[in-house]
């Protein structure tokens, strides 16, 4: 498995889910699955069929949280030295060059990515035009609404 950039706090969250699948769904679906099992014949049983999925899911995600972390590259963003280029986990303000509008976005990995957070995946297309640009550069976006430009007007390492 390749490497997975995690940014501090997003691999703490991801430990956080781990924790609580581990201690707390887990035993859920126990006592679901021996419930179940209580009313009898299992092979009409619709409780006994759902508490068996929720068991692999909970077990299926304990294992892609397992295997991201045991290969997580965790980068945390205060210590970075990018020389102002735009990187992983930099925190970028941005001004629309159409509407004036300023936003800012802190790169991060697929599984941290929360727009309502500020927070965009590393893959996405605005993060892929801006890493490696500095203060200054404009850049071009392939939004679903059409290209967009944005001037990048500061990088942070936060």
């Amino acid at each position: 498995m390749t490497s997975v950039p995690l940014t501090k706090f997003g691999a703490e969250l991801l430990k956080e889910e781990l924790h609580q699948l581990k201690t707390k769904e887990r035993r859920i679906v126990i006592d679901a699955i021996a419930e179940a099992r209580s009313h009898g014949d299992l092979s009409e049983n619709a409780e006994y069929d759902a508490a068996k999925e929720r068991q692999a899911f909970v077990e299926g995600r304990i294992a892609e949280l397992e295997g991201k972390l045991s290969a997580a590259q965790i980068i945390d963003p205060t210590t970075l030295d990018a020389e102002g280029r735009v990187v992983f986990a930099a925190t970028v303000d941005l001004e629309d060059l159409e509407s004036g509008a300023k936003v800012s976005y802190q790169i991060v990995g697929i599984d941290e990515a929360d727009l309502k957070l500020s927070k965009v995946s590393v893959t996405s297309p605005i993060a892929r035009a801006l890493i490696g640009k500095s203060a200054g550069d404009v850049v071009e976006v392939q939004a679903p609404s059409g290209p967009r430009e944005y001037e990048i007007l500061e990088v942070r390492y936060v």
